[in-house]
C-alpha cells in the first residue's frame, strides 16, 4: 500500500535523485542567456538558458560570479560548467553555474569589449579630453615592473635620446590580482606629489591574460583623471589594451615610448646650430642693407648739406659787414675832422696847458676854485693842482697884493 507524502518529501527526495546522478555533476552546457538578472545587493545572477526547443533555469552565486571576468547579457551564447539540482522551496530544478564561458569567444575578450563599450560611453576616450605631451620634460614618471625588461628599455633609450631628463621609477606589479590596484595607485601618488611632467606606464609584451591589469577599469580611470600626460607602453605593437585608449598617447611598445616621451639631443643640437645659422645669415643680411642704406643717406645728405650755403652766406656776409664798416668810416669822416678841429681849440684854451707852463690852481675843501686871496681864509686847507699833481696845504696868512 502506497504512503502519503508531503511536498517537502517529494522535493527533498527529487533533490536527492539529482545530486546523486553522476551525469548531472559537473557537466558543461551549451546556451544562450535570456532573462538575465543581476541581483547587486547579493552578488547572485539568476537567468534562463535555453537553445532553439527548450529552457533550463539557471543561477550563479556570488562567489562564482566574482571570479568572470565579463558581465553576462541576454543573448549572449555561452558555455556553463555546473551541476543539476533542485531547490525544494520552489520545486524547480536548475542548471547551479560554477564557471562561465562566452562561446565562441574567449572570457578575456568579451570583458575586454564589454569594459571598452562602457568607458567608451562614459567618455573616457574623448578626443578632447587627451592633454599634449611637453616637447621637453624635466622629469619622466615611470610606473612599471623595477626588474621587468620594459623599464631596462625604456632607461636606455632615456640616456641615448635625453640624458638631461630625470626619471622617477615607481615599481608595480604589472600582473596578478593586486596589480591593477598598485599601477592607479602609482599614478595618482605621481599626481599627488607633482613628481614629473609626463608619465610612461607599461609593461614588456605577454598573453592577454598577462596584461589584463592594463584592462581593469580602476587604471583606466586613473589614467584618465591624471593630471600629468600618459603614454601607455603596454606589450607589443599588435597588443591594445584599456589603458592605451585612455591614454593621451599610446606607443606601440616601451622602447617607443620612451622616444616619444622625449626629444632627441642629437637632433636638437643640429636644429639650434641650423637655426643659429640662419639667425646669422639674416643678421648678415639684416647689417649689409643697413649699411647699403646708410650710404645712400649719406649721399643723399652730402648733396643736400646746408654746409655749402652756409659757407657762401658767410663769405656774403664778410663782404656785407666789410660795406658797412666802409659806408661808416665815409659817413664817420667829416664828423672826425670836426672833432679833430674842436680838439685842438679846446687844448689850446685848455688850463691843462696853462698849468704846464707853471701856473696852479686853488680849491678849497668843498672842490671849488679859490680865485681871489679874499677867498683863502687862514687855517683853512686848501688843494694846489699842478700839471703833474696836487698838494694839500693850510693857509697860515692872506696878503693882499699892493698897487
Amino acid at each position: 500500500m502506497s504512503s502519503v507524502l508531503t511536498v517537502s518529501q517529494i522535493n527533498t527526495y527529487l533533490k536527492a535523485v539529482l545530486d546523486g546522478d553522476d551525469n548531472l555533476q559537473n557537466i558543461f552546457v551549451v546556451g544562450e542567456i535570456s532573462n538575465f538578472t543581476n541581483h547587486y545587493r547579493t552578488g547572485h545572477f539568476y537567468f534562463t538558458l535555453k537553445d532553439e526547443s527548450a529552457a533550463l533555469k539557471a543561477v550563479m552565486f556570488r562567489s562564482a560570479a566574482q571570479r568572470l571576468r565579463f558581465l553576462p547579457e541576454n543573448g549572449m551564447r555561452v558555455v556553463i560548467r555546473g551541476s543539476i539540482s533542485l531547490f525544494p522551496r520552489d520545486g524547480v530544478y536548475q542548471l547551479y553555474c560554477e564557471d562561465m564561458q562566452p562561446d565562441g569567444a574567449g572570457a578575456l575578450s568579451v570583458a575586454f569589449e564589454q569594459l571598452k563599450q562602457k568607458l567608451g560611453e562614459m567618455g573616457l576616450f574623448d578626443d578632447s579630453h587627451k592633454k599634449p605631451i611637453p616637447a621637453c620634460p624635466a622629469r619622466i614618471g615611470v610606473v612599471t615592473s623595477p626588474t621587468g625588461a620594459a623599464i631596462h628599455d625604456i632607461l636606455t633609450v632615456l640616456e641615448r635620446r635625453f640624458p638631461l631628463a630625470e626619471v622617477i621609477l615607481c615599481g608595480v606589479q604589472v600582473q596578478g590580482e593586486a596589480a591593477a590596484g598598485q599601477i592607479a595607485q602609482a599614478i595618482e601618488r605621481f599626481n599627488a606629489l607633482k613628481a614629473a611632467d609626463v608619465l610612461i606606464v607599461g609593461r614588456g609584451g605577454g598573453s592577454i591574460e598577462d596584461l589584463w591589469a592594463f584592462n581593469e577599469e580602476v587604471v583606466a580611470h586613473a589614467i584618465y583623471n591624471s593630471a600629468i600626460p600618459v603614454i601607455s607602453a603596454v606589450g607589443h605593437e599588435t597588443d591594445f589594451t584599456i589603458a592605451d585608449f585612455t591614454a593621451d598617447l599610446r606607443a606601440p611598445t616601451p622602447s617607443a615610448a620612451a622616444e616619444l616621451a622625449v626629444p632627441d639631443t642629437r637632433e636638437l643640437l643640429f636644429a639650434l646650430d641650423t637655426l643659429l645659422d640662419r639667425m646669422a645669415g639674416a643678421l648678415y643680411g639684416r647689417l649689409s642693407d643697413l649699411q647699403q642704406t646708410a650710404q645712400v643717406l649719406s649721399h643723399r645728405l652730402k648733396a643736400c648739406s646746408p654746409q655749402a650755403g652756409l659757407a657762401l652766406r658767410g663769405q656774403e656776409l664778410l663782404r656785407q659787414r666789410e660795406r658797412l664798416l666802409q659806408c661808416g668810416r665815409t659817413m664817420l669822416r667829416p664828423y672826425a675832422d670836426a672833432l679833430g678841429t674842436l680838439t685842438a681849440k679846446l687844448e689850446i684854451t685848455s688850463p691843462l696847458r696853462t698849468l704846464a707852463r707853471g701856473y696852479a690852481l686853488c680849491e678849497d675843501e668843498t672842490g671849488a676854485l679859490v680865485r681871489r686871496a679874499a677867498a683863502a681864509k687862514p687855517g683853512r686847507p686848501l688843494r694846489v693842482r699842478f700839471a703833474d699833481g696836487s698838494a694839500q696845504c693850510t693857509v697860515d696868512a692872506v696878503e693882499p697884493e699892493s698897487d
